[in-house]
This record gives structure tokens, sequence and C-alpha cells, in this order.
């Protein structure tokens, strides 16, 4: 994967996983991240373990919008 510095990538379920894998990939490879999840507690973990990242965090529940 080339340079993403100038690449802005919102992930959802990032607090675990798959998701926080991800997160965790892009933010080493220089992308500005948007990362939301249910669990704001991990989401500032995965934060505060990635202090380079330009990383913003929003809690959100996408299970059921009726």
């Amino acid at each position: 994967m080339n340079d993403l510095s100038e690449k802005v990538i919102v992930i959802m379920g990032a607090s675990s996983g798959i998701g926080e894998a991800t997160t965790k990939l892009l933010a080493e490879k220089g992308a500005k991240l948007v990362i939301a999840a249910r669990r704001e507690d991990r989401l500032k973990a995965i934060k505060e373990s990635l202090p380079e990242a330009e990383l913003y965090i929003q809690t959100a529940d996408v299970r059921d919008f009726a």
C-alpha cells in the first residue's frame, strides 16, 4: 500500500477485530482517519495508542435505523 497521507478514511466498527486492525494499518500508512463504533472507551484507547496519527473518534450505532 502506498502513502495515504492525502486520504481521509472512515472506519465503522473500529473498536475491535478487523476494524481495529485496519485502523492501525491505515494509520501507519499516514491516512487521516475517522473511526466509529459503539464503545467510546475503546475508541479513546485506540486513539491514545496511535499518538502520531491524525485520528478522530465518533460513537455510532448502526445496528438498526428502524
